[in-house]
Order: structure tokens, then C-alpha cells, then sequence
């Protein structure tokens, strides 16, 4: 049987542009008048995030583009080494 494996490259990219659109979407969402606390869990989940300047706007696509691959480097490994001993 052969081994499925996950190629970090585009799990990296899939994740991040992922993140990225969910991100600019609650910005959107936020600025449409609908925020009702949700920019909260984005100062506290994006470093340097305020409530919304260009500079932390664009702070929040690096940081989240940023997260999407440091979940790949993490998952894509773990996932494989499991799969690799389970198989």
C-alpha cells in the first residue's frame, strides 16, 4: 500500500491564502458595522493589530499569511511521520 504524504510547499500556500481571505473578510465584515466585538480576537490573536489603520491592516496579512505556513511546517511533518508509522 502505498504511503500518502503531504507536501509542505502547497499545504504552506493552501493555509495561508486561506487565512489571509478569512482575514480580510472579518476586516470587511468589522468595517460593514458588524464587528460587535469581533476585532477583540483580532488584537489578540495578530501582534500589532489595531483597529484599522493601513499599517495594521497589512500587519494582519503578514502575520496571518505568516501563521498558514507555520501550521504547514508543523502539521505537514507530523502528519507524515504518523502516517509513515501507522501504515
Amino acid at each position: 500500500m502505498p504511503t500518502s504524504r503531504i507536501s509542505i510547499m502547497p499545504l504552506g500556500l493552501t493555509l495561508s491564502f486561506f487565512l489571509v481571505i478569512t482575514y480580510v473578510l472579518c476586516v470587511i465584515y468589522g468595517l460593514l458595522g458588524f464587528q460587535q466585538g469581533m476585532h477583540q480576537l483580532l488584537f489578540q490573536i495578530i501582534p500589532g493589530f489595531t483597529w484599522i489603520t493601513w499599517p495594521s491592516f497589512l500587519i494582519g496579512l503578514f502575520w496571518t499569511f505568516v501563521l498558514g505556513w507555520y501550521i504547514a511546517l508543523v502539521f505537514a511533518p507530523l502528519f507524515n511521520f504518523f502516517t509513515a508509522r501507522i501504515q
